[in-house]
């Protein structure tokens, strides 16, 4: 199972940035897929979640309404369209993978047991 995490950069604040993530290896029924960030000296926490079966999505409040979490089903490739980046959203971003997650524990870093390398987002104020 490999996940590849890409489209990261330095952006301005305001700006946009679309990260991709390459599955292979893995089968999708009951998949849950995530992307999760982690800041200098701060824990790895949920961004945004997505049910595979279904597209049910699921976002932090930090990024609700700016952050979109989709899928191509044919290609297998995760997406997280970020808009209106702020500094604060600065961070290495993962791309996860889970098995029969419910709504309550999509947040949960420790059910995703295949996890992508990160790509750096650089956000200028």
């Amino acid at each position: 199972v490999q996940l590849q995490a890409s489209g990261g950069g330095l952006v301005q604040a305001g700006e946009s940035l679309r990260l991709s993530c390459a599955t292979s290896g893995l089968t999708f029924n009951s998949r849950t897929m995530g992307w999760f960030r982690q800041a200098p000296g701060k824990e790895r926490e949920f961004v945004a979640g997505l049910r595979w079966n279904g597209g049910n999505t699921y976002y932090a409040d930090s990024v609700q309404g700016r952050f979109t979490i989709s899928r191509d089903i044919a290609k297998k490739v995760v997406f997280l369209q970020m808009n209106s980046l702020k500094s604060e959203d600065t961070a290495v971003y993962y791309c996860a993978g889970a098995i029969g997650l419910i709504a309550s524990t999509v947040t949960d870093r420790g059910r995703y047991a295949h996890w992508g390398q990160g790509t750096q987002v650089t956000v200028s104020s």
